[in-house]
């Protein structure tokens, strides 16, 4: 099995370390192929990097199916383009956001959200709403740190650690996902630091449960419905190049 992971910005921040700690669970016989699109936001923290983002992403994809890959993680808990993705392909898509949710309804009534910023709440809320979870989710909070920030992992867990404490104290929340797919490798350090403080909750990582639940799909033959997701009328279609106009998928 080969799934296609797209970090849907240009800086470099996935590491070595993170793809070994989001694969260490999968079948010794997925291949799991990490890559960058070339040109869009540095991060995404808002509407606008989200669709600066969307159109490559939406043609790495295409070239994903083209070229054999069984599946493509849109690696943002935003879920950029995941959508339209689905329109344009027959392999299963996922972005961070989904996958960490459907495992934390599996564990908890109420579910919290820590995220990144303030500017990417409107976002999740976007997607709980049109996802009809606004009963499950009873909370989304973030830690102030922006997404190029989060290479200080001791800084990012203890923020982690306090704002799921608020999150489980005023909120009552019963399990906590981790909302932005940087936040790799932390998650047992997170549980570690609220069972210190009595507080014996699952946390979730959304990159590796993103991982997880493709190959799932693969292995079951699940696809989406072309039904929800019809594939795109023939037409012509262009995108803005700078001084030239360019075609896209």
């Amino acid at each position: 099995m080969k799934i296609l992971n797209i970090i849907p910005i240009i800086s470099d921040i996935w590491t070595d370390e993170m793809q070994k700690y989001v694969t260490q669970d999968l079948l010794p016989t997925t291949e799991v192929v990490s890559c960058n699109i070339k040109h869009g936001p540095g991060s995404i923290e808002g509407e606008y990097d989200e669709a600066l983002a969307i159109p490559e992403v939406l043609s790495m994809v295409k070239v994903a199916e083209r070229d054999g890959f069984d599946a493509v993680f849109i690696n943002c808990f935003g879920e950029p383009g995941v959508r339209a993705a689905r329109e344009l392909v027959r392999i299963p898509v996922f972005g961070g956001f989904e996958p960490a949710i459907f495992y934390a309804l599996g564990v908890a009534d109420r579910i919290g959200i820590v995220s990144v910023l303030r500017e990417v709440v409107p976002l999740i809320r976007e997607v709980v709403d049109r996802e009809s979870l606004q009963g499950r989710i009873s909370s989304i909070r973030y830690v102030d740190i922006p997404v190029l920030g989060l290479e200080d992992i001791d800084k990012m867990v203890a923020a982690l650690i306090k704002e799921s404490i608020k999150a489980i104290e005023e909120d009552h929340v019963e399990s906590i996902v981790l909302g932005c797919t940087a936040m790799v490798g932390v998650k047992e350090r997170v549980e570690e630091g609220l069972k210190a403080g009595g507080y014996d909750v699952v946390v979730i990582e959304a990159a590796q449960a993103s991982l997880m639940m493709l190959e799932t799909y693969v292995r079951m033959r699940l696809k989406h419905s072309i039904y929800t997701y019809p594939a795109p009328r023939e037409k012509k279609r262009t995108w803005w190049g700078g001084d030239a106009i360019v075609d896209i998928v």
